[in-house]
């Protein structure tokens, strides 16, 4: 438990530092680093190799945006398994609608209680 619990907290560690890393020697604003992080689980679930890597890193890979495009990729092999190529369209949308759902309400629960200020440079 204690080996697993420190293995997550650095390959998690290890994806905050990278996106830290782009964010400060490169010209990528953190949206795009952010899409890249998706993609990139996206295209590691697509060749297979995200699941080996979440039994290895559980929550590690699995709650940073590369789960979210790990859940994608697992979402549309299996829309595609059955229903066919129409899968590829719907299967992303059927793996992430909780996980958007929750974030939007989330997102408007709290836009009740709180007011967002702008940010001056």
């Amino acid at each position: 438990m204690i080996l697993k619990s420190l293995t997550s907290f650095f390959v998690g560690g290890f994806l905050c530092i990278l996106a830290q890393i782009l964010i400060d020697k490169t010209k990528l604003t953190p949206a795009k680093i952010l899409v890249s992080f998706v993609v990139f689980g996206v295209f590691l679930g697509a060749i297979g190799v995200y699941e080996p890597l979440f039994k290895f890193a559980g929550c590690g890979v699995s709650v940073p945006l590369l789960g979210y495009g790990g859940s994608i990729a697992k979402g549309v092999k299996k829309a595609v398994a059955e229903t066919g190529a129409f899968g590829i369209f719907s299967g992303s949308f059927t793996a992430s609608a909780i996980g958007c759902t929750v974030a939007l309400l989330i997102g408007f629960i709290l836009s009740i209680f709180f007011r967002g200020k702008s940010k001056r440079l």
